[in-house]
C-alpha cells in the first residue's frame, strides 16, 4: 500500500499533464478551430483559418502544460483558454 502511494505521487502529476496535453490539447484545438467560424470571412476562409490555428493551438496548449509549475496550473490554464473559445463555438453550433 505504501508503494502506491509513492508511486501515485511520484507518477501521478506527470500522468495528469500528459492526459492534460493529450485530450486538453485536443480539446482546446477542437473548439478554436470551430470558432474560427465565427470570423466574418468567408465561410471557406474561415474553415481554412480554423485548420490551420488549430495546428498552432495545439502545440501550444501542450507547451503550457509542460512550461507551468503544476499539473493544477496546466488544466486550470486549459479551462481559462476553453472559455473564450467555447463560446464563440457555442456561437457558431446555434446558428
Amino acid at each position: 500500500m505504501n508503494s502506491l502511494v509513492r508511486w501515485t505521487c511520484s507518477w501521478g502529476p506527470l500522468l495528469s499533464r500528459i492526459v492534460a496535453a493529450l485530450f486538453g490539447g485536443y480539446a482546446l484545438a477542437a473548439l478554436a478551430s470551430v470558432a474560427a467560424v465565427a470570423l466574418p470571412v468567408s465561410r471557406s476562409e474561415a474553415v481554412l483559418t480554423g485548420m490551420l490555428l488549430s495546428f498552432a493551438v495545439y502545440a501550444g496548449a501542450v507547451i503550457w502544460v509542460f512550461a507551468v509549475r503544476s499539473a493544477w496550473r496546466a488544466w486550470a490554464g486549459l479551462v481559462v483558454g476553453a472559455l473564450p473559445l467555447g463560446l464563440a463555438a457555442w456561437s457558431v453550433w446555434m446558428q
